[in-house]
C-alpha cells in the first residue's frame, strides 16, 4: 500500500477512528488502527469491541485532490504513534508507504521527517460487525443534540448496574422516549418521529456524547437499531455500539403526581444561589436546604467542621404550604441546565418525595430529583 495524502484530512480521519480505542486493551491488537485504501477512499477504523469508529477519507474533496499517488492495501499501525507523528509533523502533504506489508514508512512533504514504523499484517485484526440491519430512524444533529444534552448526564458512571449506564431509547406511537437515571435523579425527553419506527434500545450514554463530538458540520445522521447493537452513520463515518441487553427499569411511576407546592424562579439566579452556599457543604455531599413559603424562599448549606452559608431568592413565585427540603445541589444544577430555559418551575409533593424540575414552556423534558434526609 501507498499513497499520498493532504495531512489535515489525513489526521481528522485518525483522530475520528482513534476516539474508539481507549488506552491499554485486553486485546494488544486493539491499540492499533486499522487502515485501509480501496477504490472508495482510505478507511480507518478504530475499536475497543464496545465502540467502534469507521472513519473515511475520501480521494477529492470537490476538485481538490486529496488523495494521489496511491496504491490499494492494508495494514494495522499502533494509533497512539501514528496520531502523534502525524499531528506534529510540518507537512502539507503526507508519504504513507508500506513495504513487504508491515514496515511503515513516513514522510513529509519538505523531506525534512522521515518515520519507520513497524506494522501489523491486517489480517491479525478482530472481526468487526459493521453492518446496518435493522430498523432505521433518521434525526436531524439539533435533534439528537438537544436529546444527549438533556438526558445523558443524569446515568450513572458506575458499572456495578450497567443498565444505568445507559439511556434507554423507546420508540412507538411516532415518539421516541429517552431516559437516564443513575437512581437518584432521571432525566426523560420526548421527541416526534415518524410513525410507524419501533424499537427498544440501552445504548451506552458516554457513546452517545461520544457521537455528539463528530456531528459538527452535519445536519443528519442515520441510526439502525438490531437486538445488539447500535450503528450510526454520520456522512462517511460510521460508529457502532454494543447495546447493554437486560429490561431497563419501569419509571412511569417515578414522576409525581398531585404536586401541591409550586415554585417559579429565574434559573441563572437559583443555580447561582446554590453555587454560593453549596461551598460549605462539604459532609453532606452537596448537600443544600431549600425552606419555602408563600413569602420568602431561603437556601442554606452548613458544615459542623466549617460553619453555615445562607441566601434569599427575591424575585420568585411559590404556591403552596410552607415547606422544607434537601437535596443534592450539584444534581439540581445540572438539571436546570439542561433544560436551558431562564424560567424554571419545581414541583414538590412533600419532603421526602422525589420532586419534578421542568420548563414550563416545553413538555417534552422532565427532570427528577431524589431528595436527602436532613440531618
Amino acid at each position: 500500500m501507498r499513497f499520498t495524502i493532504k495531512r489535515e484530512e489525513f489526521l481528522k480521519g485518525l483522530t475520528t477512528a482513534g476516539r474508539a480505542i481507549s488506552g491499554k486493551s485486553v486485546m494488544p491488537i486493539l491499540e492499533n488502527l486499522h487502515i485501509e485504501l480501496t477504490d472508495r477512499g482510505l478507511f480507518i477504523t478504530g475499536s475497543n469491541l464496545d465502540l467502534t469508529i469507521k472513519a473515511q477519507v475520501p480521494y477529492k474533496l470537490g476538485e481538490v485532490d486529496v488523495i494521489r499517488n496511491h496504491k490499494e492495501g492494508s495494514v494495522l499501525i499502533d494509533a497512539k504513534r501514528l496520531i502523534d507523528i502525524i499531528r506534529e509533523l510540518d507537512s502539507e502533504e503526507i508519504t504513507f508507504d508500506v513495504i513487504d506489508t508491515t514496515n511503515v514508512v513516513i514522510n513529509g512533504n519538505n523531506n525534512r521527517s522521515n518515520y519507520r514504523l513497524n506494522g501489523i499484517r491486517a489480517d491479525e485484526y478482530v472481526e468487526l460487525d459493521l453492518e446496518a440491519a435493522g430498523t432505521e430512524l433518521t434525526m436531524s444533529v439539533s435533534d439528537f443534540n438537544i436529546l444527549v444534552a438533556q438526558t445523558a448526564f443524569a446515568a450513572s458512571t458506575k458499572e456495578k448496574k450497567p443498565l444505568l449506564t445507559a439511556i434507554h431509547l423507546e420508540a412507538r406511537d411516532g415518539l421516541l422516549f429517552a431516559t437516564a437515571s443513575d437512581s437518584a435523579r432521571l432525566a426523560k425527553k420526548t421527541l416526534s418521529i415518524p410513525e410507524g419506527i419501533e424499537f427498544i434500545a440501552n445504548v451506552p450514554a458516554r457513546i452517545m456524547i461520544e457521537i455528539t463530538r463528530l456531528l459538527e458540520g452535519k445536519d443528519s445522521l442515520n441510526i439502525t437499531f438490531s437486538d445488539n447493537k447500535a450503528l450510526f452513520t454520520i456522512g462517511t463515518t460510521i460508529v457502532a455500539t454494543r447495546l447493554i441487553a437486560g429490561e431497563y427499569y419501569k419509571t412511569d411511576n417515578v414522576v409525581p403526581k398531585n404536586t401541591s407546592c409550586i415554585l417559579e424562579v429565574n434559573a441563572n439566579d437559583f443555580i447561582k444561589a446554590i453555587k454560593r452556599v453549596i461551598i460549605l457543604s462539604t459532609e453532606r455531599e452537596n448537600a443544600v436546604d431549600l425552606s419555602m413559603s408563600e413569602e420568602s424562599i431561603k437556601i442554606s448549606a452548613k458544615s459542623s467542621s466549617i460553619g453555615s452559608a445562607s441566601e434569599e431568592i427575591s424575585d420568585f413565585r411559590y404556591i403552596g404550604r410552607s415547606l422544607d427540603i434537601s437535596f443534592n445541589g450539584e444534581f439540581v444544577i445540572a438539571a436546570i441546565r439542561a433544560l436551558g430555559c431562564d424560567d424554571v418551575t419545581l414541583a414538590f409533593v412533600e419532603a421526602m418525595k422525589a420532586f419534578i424540575i421542568k420548563n414550563a414552556a416545553d413538555d417534552s423534558v422532565i427532570q427528577i430529583v431524589t431528595p436527602m434526609r436532613s440531618y
